[in-house]
């Protein structure tokens, strides 16, 4: 049996919410549980004890529903005390333990490691955790499959830092859970920065020929193929930097930002 159990939840029209589950303890964590009544329900289903609460950023999509699975362990004793993490932001709900880079917790006998990414937003929170078989990041809106989260709060060097010196310093092996599924888009907008980019290409068709369900089943992906295919990941590259018009990855990272908010 391995140490460690992901169960990928999706949720609204494209989000993914996380059931993490120490195999050995059958403790578990929730990342970003925006349906609170369906996260409860998975949770009974597996047979866990969820007891904490992993907030990756406060934007209602994926904090909202902290408020109200808060309100549920309030009322009914029999679910035991919710711990919710997250970015020391006053702007996410019922917040009880901030976390901030490199700080760990547990889920059972998983060690969880907390990144900090700001960009997308200034207390934006990505978890690590390795075992002896897996390693997975859940990284919210700051990677996706191809693609990274929008500037709304921070700058083109936040976001360098986050994917470029933080998250690609990861293992390769790192399978990589992100908050979106966004993979069509994403995909379509690497194969106009490198046409001759056989990986990406790859990954388009499969996601051309897939509905939602089967793109949403693209996910994870792993740090080794955001290497290989995710343009932004991919800001030191020539071909990138032609793309943009621009010799140096920090000035790359800005302008492939801006020409995928016009794409």
């Amino acid at each position: 049996m391995t140490r460690m159990t992901v169960k990928k939840i999706p949720a609204l029209k494209d989000n993914f919410m996380y059931l993490v589950v120490c195999n050995e303890t059958k403790n578990a964590a929730i990342v970003d549980p925006v349906e609170p009544s369906r996260v409860l329900e998975v949770a009974k289903e597996s047979g866990v004890t969820l007891n904490k609460v992993l907030t990756t950023h406060h934007h209602w999509d994926h904090a909202g529903g902290n408020a109200e699975l808060f309100k549920r362990y309030q009322e009914d004793a029999s679910l035991g005390q919710l711990a919710i993490y997250g970015g020391n932001d006053d702007r996410i709900p019922n917040l009880t333990n901030p976390v901030g880079q490199d700080d760990t917790l547990q889920i059972g006998n998983l060690k969880v490691r907390c990144i900090s990414t700001p960009c997308h937003t200034t207390s934006h929170i990505c978890y690590y955790i390795e075992s002896a078989e897996d390693k997975v990041v859940f990284t919210g809106d700051t990677l996706f499959l191809a693609g990274c989260g929008r500037f709304f709060e921070g700058t083109p060097q936040q976001m360098y830092d986050a994917l470029i010196t933080k998250l690609s310093a990861l293992p390769d092996d790192t399978k990589v859970y992100c908050g979106h599924e966004y993979a069509l888009n994403n995909l379509r907008f690497g194969n106009t920065v490198e046409p001759n980019n056989e990986d990406v290409l790859k990954l388009l068709n499969i996601a051309k020929d897939a509905d939602l369900d089967g793109r949403r089943a693209m996910v994870p992906s792993t740090i080794g193929q955001e290497k290989r295919t995710n343009v932004f990941m991919r800001v030191h590259e020539s071909s990138v930097q032609k793309f943009v018009g621009k010799s140096d990855p920090l000035g790359t990272m800005q302008a492939l930002r801006a020409a995928k908010d016009k794409f």
